[in-house]
């Protein structure tokens, strides 16, 4: 998942539209009113929604992301300030980091699950191990490989020894990401299982 170079300025001079009512319902808002609340969302929902899809590309994580916006909007509306840039500005911008932290967490979240496969699969070699030890090895790992599906087999592929991210293997695919990550798991876990001391094959 990469960030695209989608600013929110660029979004907000796109947006047509009187910007006074928007700060009279984020005051509103600010006060706990649902109704202004509920206004809010339907004047600013399909701009928020829009800005943030244009950074994740992905409509699940979009609208999970926007909902964390709003929340966000209904906890902090108090702490908004006209005197500092619109409404409309202020809710984009907001739009836009949450969008940005996503892409990061994702990111992050995929090199832990990498790097704890690859130590999961590094073998245990002591130092007086020889090379017909570790070429041992190597074949049970694709003796392991084997014994997973073709599916499975292609997205552990991409993944780990190609080093694709989960969104890059599924776009790869041209299937969904959770479906990409459940192969990459089951897979994962067939093929550690495959390499346990005294597996029989």
């Amino acid at each position: 998942m990469t960030v695209l170079d989608v600013s929110p300025a660029t979004a907000v001079r796109a947006a047509a539209g009187p910007d006074a009512d928007l700060t009279d319902l984020l005051r509103r808002v600010g006060g706990g009113d649902h109704d202004a609340f509920a206004a809010l969302y339907d004047s600013t929902c399909e701009r928020v929604f829009g800005m943030v899809q244009r950074v994740l590309r992905d409509p699940g994580y979009s609208e999970e992301t926007t909902q964390e916006v709003y929340l966000q909007v209904w906890r902090s509306a108090s702490a908004f300030d006209p005197a500092a840039g619109s409404a409309l500005s202020w809710l984009i911008t907001m739009a836009h980091r949450r969008a940005v932290d996503r892409v990061r967490s994702e990111t992050a979240s995929h090199r832990r699950t990498t790097e704890y496969g690859l130590a999961s699969l590094r073998p245990e070699v002591d130092e007086v191990s020889d090379a017909v030890e570790i070429r041992a090895r190597r074949r049970e790992v694709r003796d392991g490989m084997d014994a997973l599906t073709n599916l499975q087999r292609e997205s552990v592929e991409l993944a780990y020894f190609q080093g694709l991210t989960y969104r890059e293997v599924a776009d790869r695919l041209g299937i969904g990401l959770p479906a990409v990550k459940s192969r990459i798991r089951d897979g994962m876990r067939r093929l550690r299982t495959h390499l346990e001391p005294g597996h029989a094959a």
